[in-house]
């Protein structure tokens, strides 16, 4: 018969402890995961005519049916 991993009162024998994250350990990745976000808005948003960054349609292309799932304009 096989032994169990609980005691007797219901509760596992060894519970790992849980250790919080500071925000100051946050902080980075927060930033890192907002500029990337502001990228991908940009370029399937905005990454056309006047304002564009790159020369050509490779962009416009790679995000257009992207840019009509979110309902910005493009044509």
């Amino acid at each position: 018969m096989a032994s169990s991993a609980l005691t007797p009162s219901g509760t596992s024998a060894e519970t790992p402890a849980v250790t919080p994250i500071s925000l100051k350990e946050l902080a980075p990745w927060a930033v890192l995961v907002g500029l990337l976000t502001l990228a991908l808005l940009y370029f399937v948003g905005a990454e056309q005519g006047a304002t564009s960054l790159l020369a050509g349609e490779t962009v416009h292309e790679w995000v257009h049916d992207g840019r009509h799932l979110l309902g910005f304009p493009c044509h």
